[in-house]
């Protein structure tokens, strides 16, 4: 009581020396106005999936002009500050009239703080209800009035006031009790808003429900007087109830937003889709339920036309410790088993040495001490290599990389974006069965290329980053054979009434990894279930674990499959008897060795070297004519090793023929 009428008389004092009060006045010294708010992550449409708190664990979040509904300020102001827009930061009548009332009571019957002098409070944290607090607070109120305009000084309202606990500001307010933003509220959800501040631990909903109700009421009721509501509205949200509980602040796609938050403070954009990223972490948490709790899985589910990330989940539960829940499984190294076959298909094809009606042989073999053994330890005899593909048999693959050449794979890899990691630091023949690290980042990368035809995109998860361009890996033909045949695979029955889908599964060595990747005509997807520490699943296959949760997926990420694009004009679709003789039967022992050149790998990088390029060759009939960018430089060559001439730095295509007509060639670039 005597703290306001120091006020009335410090306010009459003013009024005799304006002159001193504007000097006292402008040597005011304000506080630092720009508060530190919460990073924030946000989806592709601005919607928030992931907010952070500010260093002293507080709930406080950035609120553009925007942001807030119209009413919320008009009954904040009616009920807080009736003259806010008329008064200099001091409301001299509502002074003069509390003095009064509490003269006549004995007793504080109103208050007269503004929402000006409130701000002061909030910015220095200081007492009031001492004489040298209140003359604190009405200076820089009234310094605040003549430095900032309504605008600003309501913002740093909205952005300071106190909602109990640790949660200030309005919209972090409006997150944690209302569970949306409050850029559109109803009559009842204002009032509670404008009403909690003014005693925000005593009318926590979640500790005084009954409080913070009356509390409402009261603010309708003077909405009501003040003209901003009508009757009828006011008692219809009357009868709305009011928050009894405190609800999370959205904490979606966490390991993504993690990895967002990273870059530094403030408003961060993805390409996710928050309602399948929700969708996507729900599906993931019930698929692992009642599972073994060590178990981890990650999905990643990519639009492979933009290269735009959709949804990521790096784990079934972010907080998990036996499944180290923390750990981002998306970005693990791990082995893909089965899943690389696709690629290695599409190189054979690529390079002449095979077609999808191709006759292959799946019998017992061995290369050096290598003898691969099919998952099953079964052999299947002379088969099409579109069924070897389907069936993901180890022999086949294998012998298509030993004519190949591992080198050419790694190339492949290398050259669509990936980063493989080579535990013995060399590629042997079992790479094409997953002898190499790769992440679901990786294969979901990879995979989004051969659905795109052959040419691999970099995924890209941030909204602001621009498109990279894309590197083709495959001829078009090569890409759309590997998709048909993997279409052609039998579904799981969780895949119900779906389109054609192409897919692969995979189970790394000793059931670490089990794994399944596929795709239609706009998205692709990849599915990984294992153990984060490495250590070996009992009985976990791809087919059986991975491949029922990747259909789930994508029928949430595409409810209405895109259909998968026709065959290219240059596609061979010939049955096995129509095919060229040297393509009916892979290897066929009367046949000549087909030619491949062995070095140097397609799509590698070299130093240029004036002696020349060195070229490798492996089979094949002597002589040999070496081309470089169609041009002849060597005629009559009968030794598998030699040296195409220096052409200059830039990329080159090299091409051999052998004498009865076979070709094989590969592009490099001479730096």
């Amino acid at each position: 009581m005597r703290s306001l009428l120091a006020l009335v008389l410090m306010l009459w004092l003013g009024a005799l020396c304006r002159d001193g009060m504007d000097d006292w006045i402008a040597r005011t010294e304000l506080p630092v106005l720009v508060q530190e708010t919460g990073t924030e992550v946000r989806d592709r449409s601005g919607t928030l999936l992931r907010a952070y708190t500010v260093e002293d664990g507080l709930w406080r979040l950035a609120l553009p002009p925007a942001g807030v509904d119209p009413l919320f300020i008009e009954m904040l102001v009616a009920y807080e500050d009736g003259r806010f827009r008329s008064h200099g930061g001091v409301d001299v009548l509502a002074v003069a009239r509390a003095a009064w009332q509490g003269l006549k009571a004995g007793r504080i019957v109103s208050g007269a703080s503004t929402l000006t002098m409130q701000v002061a409070r909030l910015l220095e944290d200081g007492a009031t209800g001492t004489w040298d607090g209140k003359l604190r607070q009405l200076r820089l109120a009234l310094a605040l009035e003549r430095r900032l305009d309504k605008g600003q000084i309501l913002s740093l309202y909205l952005g300071l006031a106190p909602y109990g606990g640790n949660i200030e500001g309005l919209r972090a307010a409006s997150l944690a009790w209302l569970g949306k933003e409050p850029q559109r509220l109803t009559p009842a959800e204002a009032a509670f808003l404008v009403a909690l501040p003014q005693a925000p631990e005593s009318r926590r909903p979640d500790r005084h429900p009954g409080a913070a109700h009356a509390a409402r009421d009261r603010v309708l009721a003077h909405a009501v007087a003040a003209g901003v509501l009508d009757e009828d509205t006011a008692q219809a949200a009357l009868r709305d109830p009011s928050p009894q509980r405190r609800l999370p602040v959205p904490q979606l796609a966490p390991h993504l937003s993690d990895r967002a938050a990273a870059l530094g403070p403030g408003v961060h954009r993805l390409t996710v889709d928050r309602a399948l990223q929700a969708s996507v972490e729900a599906l993931a948490q019930d698929y692992m339920a009642g599972r073994d709790p060590r178990l981890s899985v990650a999905i990643l589910i990519a639009d492979h036309r933009s290269g735009e990330v959709l949804a990521s989940v790096g784990s079934p539960a972010y907080d998990a410790t036996k499944g180290q829940g923390f750990v981002d499984m998306t970005r693990a190294l791990r082995s893909p088993g089965s899943t690389l076959k696709p690629l290695v298909y599409g190189l054979a094809f690529d390079r002449g040495l095979a077609h999808p009606e191709t006759l292959i042989d799946d019998s017992p073999v061995q290369f050096g001490s290598y003898a691969p053994q099919n998952f099953d330890g079964q052999f299947r005899g002379e088969l099409r290599v579109s069924r070897a593909l389907q069936l993901s048999l180890n022999i086949p693959v294998v012998r298509l990389m030993d004519r190949m050449g591992p080198a050419h794979l790694m190339a492949a890899l290398d050259r669509a974006g990936l980063h493989p990691e080579l535990p013995g630091g060399q590629a042997g023949l079992a790479v094409g069965l997953g002898g190499v690290g790769l992440t679901l980042w990786d294969m979901v990368t990879l995979y989004g290329g051969l659905a795109s035809g052959g040419a691999v995109q970099p995924l890209r998860w941030r909204a602001d980053d621009v498109p990279g361009a894309p590197v083709r890996i495959l001829q078009a033909r090569s890409a759309w054979q590997v998709g048909h045949i993997l279409a052609g695979a039998q579904q799981p029955p969780q895949a119900g009434k779906r389109g054609r889908v192409a897919w692969k599964t995979g189970t790394s060595y000793g059931h670490r990894d089990a794994w399944a990747l596929g795709w239609d005509g706009a998205v692709v997807a990849g599915v990984w279930i294992g153990r984060p520490d490495g250590t070996p699943v009992p009985g976990a296959f791809g087919g059986d674990l991975a491949a029922p949760l990747l259909f789930e997926v994508l029928g949430r990420a595409a409810p209405q499959s895109t259909p998968l694009p026709p065959p290219p004009a240059d596609a061979l679709l010939l049955g096995n008897a129509q095919l060229p003789q040297h393509l009916r039967r892979f290897d066929p022992p009367q046949a000549a060795p087909a030619l491949t050149v062995t070095f140097p790998p397609d799509g590698a990088t070299l130093a240029a070297d004036p002696m020349g390029v060195p070229v490798k060759l492996r089979g094949g009939t002597p002589p040999f004519t070496l081309l470089a960018d169609g041009r002849v430089v060597m005629r009559g060559s009968r030794t598998t090793e030699m040296l195409a001439p220096f052409s200059g730095p830039g990329f080159t295509t090299l091409s051999v023929i052998d004498a009865d007509g076979r070709s094989g060639r590969v592009s490099v670039q001479l730096r």
